[in-house]
């Protein structure tokens, strides 16, 4: 077996966070009330005339005048463990029987959201050994150690086409393998190959959720995939850096250009897509957990997770032990809602917690005023700029007549969408304050708005944080030190004026690695005497595959399309 140790270059560049909320599951008047709930059976209680789990559990749902065809969401066998829409009378039968050890809503969790291998020692400079890279590098112990290891990752599905899943000079799949790949939606099952050895999609809870709380595709939610095909690109990302091939010349639009490949460019990968355009229900989260165990994958990936809870009514802690019984390792995010202390999610002592730091990789971006004050920050912007004209730099920039847009009580220094008026901002640089809405969509308010540029500047609550977006205009990110004294210039002075100008890649940062401000962090509010996080990999700013139906922001106005992205720890909106 290969040695745990070795295991940790799978999942070190995959890391933030997520936190669990409940789903109201709202019916509309009249309706049936129906709300999804995971079980978790007791097996001692399993009848010996029952021959499988699944017999078991539709006897026992019969036996309390449930009807597991019209109910029965998903068998999770290697989890002693179902998911069933009930009716509220449906539930003090079930909490009344023996047989069942615990039962709880179905929750809804939200996702965690090149040059990590060479940062973190695994590629050295090409010597004599029996595995090596296209890239002029090899890595021979890691990568040897990892041949036909599994990786299965639990997020948003996998666009097949990309590079990162080449399959050349791979072997054939072990036979060990008792995965599949799944036909659906604009996805052949002749798309795996001996890299992407398997991919299947579980959205039973989502559907459920969907119906409960009377939503429909196409009107405020996005168009899903029925399939494993991956619209959002998070998926992509997160399994081309646990076990993607190396691609060459990758970047993001210019940004960040080098080979792009993942921790363990010899692993085979299975992908289950149990994350939706709403999150991801903790049922189909469970369900693909439980078919990962059945298919025999050797390792578990989750850039998702929960709140601290009890590990016997945590669903990832229940379910990981159960991987963890069959010797499947598994590695979860820290979470994101750091630096607020005790705040990491994941803390199960079965499973390695993993917390994001940073590269020594910046992409510096500048802020120049018309005082002659130059202040640094961020950027992945690509297009064209206003070169070293200056133009005005406005800040809560005034209501139009009718009062509707503009003014700091309409939110204009937030930028949310509606607040800009465009006879006030057109032509102008607009200093937005970070937070309520997206990093990214701040931008597009503004060039909606007429605006020539952005300076978006941290808050109090984000303090130093800087995270670098492809956005749709000029746009530097800066921190709060920084947005104090551009703010004050803007607002003290009638003649404020500003230019925007980019710095590329930068490699070499020092210091580095650091914690990044997002990462969870511990004591464990669970078991105080377990230490978590357990490691820290990177998880700002890394380049990796893209699914090609999704904008590198993420926004529907966005039309480019980058077969790679970048991208930060927090997969969430970011804020």
């Amino acid at each position: 077996m290969v040695h745990v140790t070795l295991l940790l270059f799978f999942f070190l560049a995959t890391v933030a966070g997520a936190t669990a909320v409940g789903l109201e599951q709202a019916q509309g008047e009249g309706s049936p009330a129906l709300q999804a709930y995971i079980v978790h059976m007791n097996p001692a209680h399993r009848p010996p005339s029952q021959p499988t789990h699944a017999h078991w559990i539709a006897s026992h749902l019969r036996s309390l005048s449930i009807d597991p065809a019209l109910h029965l969401l998903y068998n999770y066998s290697s989890l002693h463990a179902f998911a069933a829409n009930l009716l509220p009378h449906h539930i003090p039968l079930l909490r009344s029987s023996p047989a069942v050890a615990l039962l709880h809503p179905d929750p809804l969790l939200h996702l965690h959201t090149t040059r990590s291998p060479e940062f973190l020692g695994l590629l050295h400079p090409r010597s004599p050994s029996p595995v090596s890279s296209s890239d002029g590098f090899s890595s021979p112990l890691p990568q040897a150690a990892t041949a036909n290891v599994i990786v299965g990752v639990l997020d948003t599905g996998v666009w097949p086409e990309s590079g990162s899943f080449n399959d050349a000079g791979m072997p054939q799949v072990p036979p060990r393998w008792r995965g599949a790949c799944e036909r659906g939606a604009d996805f052949a099952s002749s798309l795996c190959n001996r890299k992407l050895i398997g991919a299947r999609s579980f959205s039973r809870g989502y559907r459920a959720a969907m119906a409960a709380t009377a939503q429909e595709e196409g009107k405020d939610k996005p168009k899903e995939y029925p399939s494993p095909r991956d619209r959002d690109g998070h998926g992509t990302h997160t399994a081309s850096t646990a076990a993607g091939s190396s691609v060459t010349n990758a970047s993001l639009f210019g940004y960040a250009t080098g080979t792009a490949r993942g921790m363990a460019t010899a692993a085979r990968v299975a992908t289950y897509k149990v994350c939706w355009s709403s999150g991801c229900l903790g049922s189909d989260i469970l369900a693909g957990i439980d078919s990962a165990i059945s298919d025999g994958v050797d390792v578990l990936s989750l850039s998702l997770g929960g709140s601290a809870a009890p590990y016997f009514s945590d669903n990832i802690a229940i379910a990981t032990f159960a991987a963890a019984e069959k010797g499947v390792f598994v590695a979860c995010s820290a979470g994101n809602a750091g630096p607020r202390a005790g705040s990491v999610a994941n803390t199960a002592p079965w499973v390695v917690t993993v917390g994001a730091g940073t590269l020594d990789r910046d992409f510096p971006a500048y802020v120049n005023l018309g005082s002659g004050e130059k202040y640094t920050g961020v950027s992945l912007y690509s297009g064209p700029t206003t070169g070293t004209q200056m133009a005005t730099l406005v800040y809560e920039p005034a209501a139009d007549s009718s009062g509707r847009n503009g003014s700091a009580s309409s939110s204009s220094n937030l930028c949310l969408p509606g607040t800009l008026d465009p006879a006030q901002v057109r032509g102008k640089v607009v200093l937005c304050d970070r937070g309520i809405n997206s990093r990214v969509e701040k931008g597009a308010v503004v060039k909606e708005a007429g605006g020539v540029g952005m300076v978006l500047a941290n808050t109090a609550v984000n303090g130093e944080e800087l995270v670098a977006d492809s956005h749709l205009l000029p746009a530097v990110a800066v921190g709060m030190a920084a947005g104090d004294l551009i703010r004050d210039y803007a607002r003290k002075d009638p003649r404020a004026r500003a230019v925007l100008d980019f710095g590329g890649t930068v490699l070499g940062v020092r210091p580095s690695p650091v914690v990044a401000a997002f990462s969870s962090r511990g004591p464990n509010a669970v078991a105080p005497e377990i230490l978590k996080p357990d490691v820290v990999g990177p998880g700002v700013n890394i380049l990796a595959a893209w699914s090609g139906s999704a904008a590198p922001t993420g926004l529907a106005k966005d039309e480019r399309r980058s077969p790679f992205n970048i991208l930060s720890g927090e997969l969430l909106p970011p804020l």
